[in-house]
C-alpha cells in the first residue's frame, strides 16, 4: 500500500504541475491571447494574473512601439534617375487577434510585410518627383503621405504605423557628378545675377554721389564768389574811405605796404626808371 505520506506529496506535485500550467500572467507592456487547438478562445487581457486549462495555450505579444529599420533601397524619381533611400517604421500591434491570423503572431514576419508595402508607397510617391523635389521637400510632409496610404494596407496585418521616417537620400556615384555640375552652374548664376545686381546699384549709388558732389562744389563755389564779392565790396569802400579822409597819408601808407611786399628778402631787387614814381618818397621824405 502508498504510504500517506507518499500519496499527498504525489497530489501535491499534481495541484503545483496544474497550477504551472492553469495559471499565466499578462505585463503592462503585453498583449495575449488564449488558444484552445490553435483556435482563439481568448483575447484583451488586463494586465495580472489568468488562469486557463492546462491544455490551453498562450501568446504574448509585445505591446510597446516596435522600430523596422529599412535597409537602403534604390528608387526611382520622375527623371528616371535613381536615389538611394534608407528610412525606419515605428509600428505597433493593434489587434492582437488579426495579428494572430495574418502572420502567426510572428514578429518577423510582420516586419517582412510592412517593410515591403512601406517600401512601395516609397517608391510611388518618389516616382512623382523629381530629385530636387525630394531633396529639398520637407520630410514631414513625406511622412504624413506615408503614414495615410501605409495604414489602411496594413489594417489587415492588426498593426497600426505611429510614424514613418525617411531617414538620408542620397545619389548615387553616377548621378551625384552631373547632380552637382548642374548645382554649381545654378548656384554660378546666382551668383552673377547678384553680381550684375550689385554692381548696377554701385554704379547708381557712384553716379548720385557723383552729382551731389558736383551740386555741393557749385554751391560751394557761388557762395564764396559771394562772399568774395561783398568782401572786395566792402574792402573798396573802406578804400575810398580811407582815401577821401587824407589823400597823401593813404598813399604814403600804400607806398610802405608796397616797399614791405617787394622787399621782403635781401636779394630781391627792381629795376625802375630813375624818375618812377614808386620811389617818390625816398626822394622827398618829407
Amino acid at each position: 500500500m502508498v504510504n500517506k505520506n507518499t500519496l499527498f506529496l504525489i497530489i501535491v506535485f499534481i495541484l503545483l504541475v496544474l497550477s504551472a500550467t492553469s495559471i499565466f500572467t499578462v505585463a503592462e507592456t503585453e498583449k495575449a491571447i488564449l488558444l484552445e487547438f490553435k483556435k482563439i478562445v481568448g483575447t484583451d487581457f488586463e494586465p495580472g494574473l489568468h488562469f486557463k486549462l492546462p491544455y490551453q495555450q498562450v501568446k504574448k505579444y509585445d505591446d510597446r512601439i516596435l522600430t523596422l529599420e529599412s535597409k537602403p533601397e534604390r528608387f526611382l524619381t520622375s527623371e528616371k534617375k535613381n536615389v538611394i533611400v534608407t528610412w525606419f517604421v515605428k509600428w505597433r500591434i493593434k489587434n492582437s487577434t488579426q495579428f494572430y491570423k495574418a502572420v502567426g503572431g510572428d514578429k518577423a514576419a510582420a516586419n517582412i510585410r510592412l517593410d515591403q508595402i512601406t517600401k512601395d508607397a516609397l517608391r510611388n510617391e518618389f516616382s512623382k518627383r523629381t530629385i530636387r523635389e525630394v531633396v529639398s521637400l520637407e520630410r514631414s510632409q513625406i511622412r504624413d503621405l506615408l503614414i495615410q496610404t501605409v495604414n489602411p494596407m496594413v489594417e489587415d496585418l492588426g498593426v497600426e504605423v505611429i510614424d514613418i521616417r525617411v531617414k538620408g537620400i542620397d545619389l548615387p556615384e553616377e548621378v551625384s557628378s552631373s547632380v552637382y555640375r548642374r548645382m554649381e552652374a545654378e548656384r554660378a548664376r546666382v551668383a552673377r545675377d547678384f553680381r550684375s545686381r550689385g554692381a548696377e546699384a554701385a554704379e547708381r549709388i557712384r553716379a548720385e554721389a557723383d552729382r551731389r558732389r558736383e551740386v555741393i562744389l557749385a554751391d560751394a563755389y557761388r557762395d564764396s564768389e559771394i562772399r568774395r564779392g561783398e568782401g572786395d565790396a566792402a574792402a573798396s569802400e573802406i578804400y575810398a574811405q580811407a582815401y577821401g579822409k587824407n589823400r597823401e597819408f593813404f598813399e604814403f601808407y600804400r607806398s610802405l605796404y608796397a616797399y614791405r611786399q617787394v622787399f621782403k628778402d635781401e636779394s630781391d631787387m627792381i629795376v625802375l626808371e630813375p624818375d618812377s614814381k614808386f620811389f617818390q618818397y625816398f626822394k622827398k621824405p618829407r
